[in-house]
């Protein structure tokens, strides 16, 4: 019997009546003889089996190729956008390296400047979008923002010069004056500019701040391919601690001397209320009559 069950399984498995539709198991037989030699059956199999097996396979490989592109256009779509970084700058007290930074570009700017031929005065008023209103105070306002007017000089230095001009704005609104002067680089390489700034209350009136000269609380570095480097004034208030800046006022006693020198180079005293003056005319006349 085992000969004969060992045939048959031999003849079905390895018939060629139907080599697709037969399936092979091997099992081993625990019958009541021991000893005796496992046998192989065969046992037919529907057609619609491998039908079956065959669309599960070809589904399973179609899910997978579907995952794998969603994972690769993913990460090309992450690759395309660029990171974003936010550099937290310490304005109250930069470092040693930043402040040697600072000193050697003051060093730079001439003491008694020699200009080119070509200078520029502009004058205008402008009111603060509702984005810019709220970029600068952090709240949405339901109007524009201030109306101020301003002041521009800009003055060529000499081709000799490490700097390419002085530029001078001068603006006031109904709260603050605002004063600026910068200084592009000629050929920036690691420095791009530098900057002076100081505001104060509008109290007085332009003429007189400009006369009393109030040295600047802000200067600043651009830097090319670099966070900027900025040393201000950080008085300290209610919502932050008062901060010791004694080691700094060697560079802001430097930065006074360039403003102060510079409102006198470019005539910024004599200047910013004649064009102010002019700019108050300007929206104080009446609209002109259409002839008719």
């Amino acid at each position: 019997m085992g000969t004969q069950d060992s045939g048959l399984s031999h003849q079905s498995c390895g018939g060629h009546t139907d080599p697709l539709r037969p399936i092979a198991l091997a099992i081993m037989r625990n019958g009541s003889g021991a000893g005796k030699p496992a046998s192989l059956v065969c046992r037919g199999v529907d057609s619609r089996f491998l039908i079956t097996n065959s669309w599960f396979r070809l589904s399973l490989c179609l899910c997978a190729s579907v995952a794998i592109l969603i994972f690769v256009s993913r990460a090309a779509a992450q690759e395309r956008t660029p990171p974003v970084r936010l550099n937290v700058l310490n304005v109250c007290q930069p470092s040693s390296a930043e402040q040697k930074e600072i000193a050697a570009a003051l060093a730079r700017i001439p003491a008694q400047p020699h200009w080119g031929t070509d200078f520029e005065v502009a004058r205008g008023r402008t009111t603060l979008s509702q984005d810019a209103a709220a970029a600068l105070t952090g709240k949405r306002a339901a109007a524009a923002g201030p109306v101020s007017d301003w002041v521009r000089i800009r003055r060529e230095f000499s081709a000799t010069s490490p700097f390419l001009n002085a530029l001078y704005s001068f603006s006031l609104d109904k709260q603050n004056m605002a004063e600026t002067l910068v200084f592009p680089v000629r050929e920036p390489k690691d420095l791009l500019q530098v900057s002076l700034s100081e505001t104060v209350s509008a109290v007085t009136s332009p003429a007189a701040a400009l006369a009393a000269g109030t040295p600047p609380d802000r200067i600043r570095l651009e830097r090319f391919g670099k966070p900027s480097v900025v040393l201000a004034r950080c008085a300290g208030g209610t919502d932050a601690p008062k901060v010791d800046q004694s080691a700094y006022e060697p560079l802001f006693r430097q930065a006074a001397t360039i403003l102060a020198a510079y409102r006198g180079a470019l005539g910024a005293r004599r200047t910013v209320p004649q064009e102010l003056a002019r700019v108050r005319q300007i929206t104080a006349a009446p609209a002109a009559t259409p002839n008719k």
